[in-house]
């Protein structure tokens, strides 16, 4: 097998990994890119190849993660990873491992931890890795690795998110949103929403939005029921999609353009949580990206002739 070969069948994997530590598709998508330039260019033949390519991606993603961390602490309003339509990699015996590792809530948590315990915790936990190879990619003592391991693992233990076990009940209800919302059943809405529900979006400051947050299920009833005259006016349409391993739907304009997407956490039974990424630089790899400030300004004029 070619060293190109080698990496073609690997990429699924390295993706995964810089996904989990980035939170960023794109930055994961470069730095797997840069792994292979490497990899390329290296006089020796590694033991290895996946060990030598985790271990860069997971270096490079470090580095990454670490200049990236002064711009989120600048960033405006709440910060969400890059929307993942479908995770790459599939292990069937870490299935678990590797579905709770991407939902968005599980990626905030990790936002917590420090770049090395996130990275030891991505490896060791999510994929499998044992020490050894953990300390080999971090550049650390085996020790030091089991010690930055049990401090991720309770900081995650700490916040972990719960959702509803049963995948199906989460898609049917999720469907039932979604139509409620197409067809603006503000009461249907209002049934399916947790009364301490929270719509949050990240917008960072380059996509129009009412409030970064609102909280109670009046609110959201409210605001959702506001925005359904405005897709209509837009010819907007929501599509129905996995997002991170969640219920979630794409919304684009009539011309097909990503408008945002949304999230949801669905627990007991009604959702507890709608994450909204409206941040342009954010949905590029999903498609064309909609001008979200000229379609409310074409929103705003189709109203005004008839109220």
């Amino acid at each position: 097998m070619t060293r190109a070969e080698e990496f073609q069948e690997l990429r699924p994997l390295l993706f995964s990994i810089a996904y989990r530590i980035l939170g960023s598709v794109s930055e994961a998508e470069d730095v797997v890119q840069e792994a292979w330039l490497r990899y390329e260019a290296s006089p020796t033949e590694p033991a290895s190849a996946k060990a030598f390519l985790s271990a860069v991606v997971t270096r490079i993603s470090i580095d990454v993660l670490r200049s990236a961390r002064v711009r989120r602490e600048e960033y405006i309003g709440p910060w969400f990873p890059e929307p993942l339509l479908a995770d790459p990699y599939q292990d069937p015996e870490r299935s678990a491992e590797l579905a709770d590792s991407v939902s968005m809530a599980a990626l905030l948590l990790l936002e917590r931890l420090s770049p090395l315990e996130r990275a030891v915790f991505v490896l060791r936990e999510v994929f499998g890795f044992d020490f050894p190879e953990v300390a080999s990619a971090v550049g650390r003592s085996k020790a030091a690795c089991r010690q930055l391991a049990v401090r991720a693992r309770r900081h995650m233990a700490a916040g972990r998110p719960r959702f509803e076990a049963d995948r199906t009940e989460r898609e049917e209800l999720a469907g039932r949103f979604i139509n409620a919302f197409r067809d603006g059943d503000v009461d249907g809405l209002r049934d399916l929403l947790a009364a301490d529900v929270q719509m949050v979006g990240d917008g960072g400051g380059k996509s129009p939005q009412w409030a970064d947050r609102f909280i109670g299920a009046e609110n959201v009833a409210r605001v959702l029921a506001a925005l359904v005259p405005l897709s209509a006016r837009i010819g907007a349409k929501v599509e129905p999609h996995q997002m991170n391993g969640q219920p979630g739907a794409i919304f684009r304009d009539r011309d097909g353009k990503v408008l945002n997407t949304w999230v949801l956490d669905i627990l007991d039974g009604q959702i507890q949580m709608i994450r909204t990424v409206n941040n342009p630089d954010k949905l590029g790899h999903m498609g064309p990206v909609a001008d979200a400030w000229a379609a409310l300004r074409e929103a705003n004029q189709a109203r005004r002739p008839t109220d």
